[in-house]
């Protein structure tokens, strides 16, 4: 592979897609576990209580909020 490959428009656009996907594997992964400690106290059976559903609702409302806000600051900055 020569260095003009390296490059590419083609490739660029591969590599922000792969970097795009990580990001929101990381994203969804720190999610589950941050709302998951914070919202299921006891062990959980073959389905959440109505309060553990609506914790894990709006924890993962507030961190969604949280991420797009720190995106949008992140742009502005550059």
């Amino acid at each position: 592979m020569d260095a003009s490959a390296l490059n590419s428009p083609d490739l660029q656009r591969f590599l922000n897609q792969e970097k795009e996907k990580a990001m929101v594997n990381e994203m969804v992964a720190k999610l589950t576990s941050v709302c998951w400690d914070k919202c299921i106290t006891s062990t959980p059976g073959n389905k959440f209580s109505s309060s553990e559903s609506a914790c894990l609702s709006n924890c993962a409302q507030r961190f969604m909020d949280m991420t797009m806000i720190i995106m949008k600051r992140v742009q502005s900055m550059q």
